[in-house]
């Protein structure tokens, strides 16, 4: 794709903002990491395995799906932060879905997880200077400044939360 190609402000950017609510980079990943430590590990146990439609994935397969776009996005942060001027490629969630092991873990271990990984990403944000926070970051097709791929963290979590919530936790029945 061309420079003049690339979208600065994509609009899966302006779904991010909306979901983070204006919220600050800082709150906002200290406010995941409160959504996490809320989440009610018996009720997930309850509905296991089970979805709500058939071919969706399982609460287990969407909590490995969080910790490994987390990761995924920190790499690219820190390719941007360092500006180490590799493009980060995309990546393909249905197939990283599809060969995860999330089913055979339990609910218990992916939330430790999904912790540990955002205490981490907390503190990798907070290693940055507002110089470095601003960096652009151009991708294959886009272009944001690193806070937001933080802020990206965030709302993905918002977003799949929400989806547990509607759609998953009615089957706790």
């Amino acid at each position: 794709m061309e420079k003049s190609e690339t979208k600065e402000n994509p609009a899966f950017l302006e779904y991010v903002y909306e979901l983070n609510e204006g919220t600050e980079l800082p709150e906002a990943l200290e406010l995941s990491l409160k959504e996490i430590d809320n989440i009610d590990i018996a009720q997930l146990n309850r509905i296991g395995l089970k979805t709500y439609e058939k071919g969706k994935w399982t609460i287990h397969k969407i909590l490995q799906h969080l910790i490994d776009w987390e990761r995924i996005w920190c790499f690219r942060a820190i390719l941007f932060a360092r500006r180490e001027g590799t493009i980060p490629e995309a990546h393909d969630q249905e197939i990283m879905a599809e060969n995860s092991n999330a089913d055979e873990m339990s609910i218990e271990q992916l939330v430790n997880e999904l912790r540990i990984v955002r205490q981490s990403s907390i503190m990798m944000f907070q290693s940055f200077n507002k110089k470095i926070l601003e960096t652009s970051c151009k991708f294959f097709e886009y272009e944001m400044p690193l806070f937001a791929i933080g802020l990206t963290i965030t709302a993905h979590q918002i977003h799949h939360f929400n989806i547990i919530k509607e759609r998953y936790i009615p089957l706790d029945e």
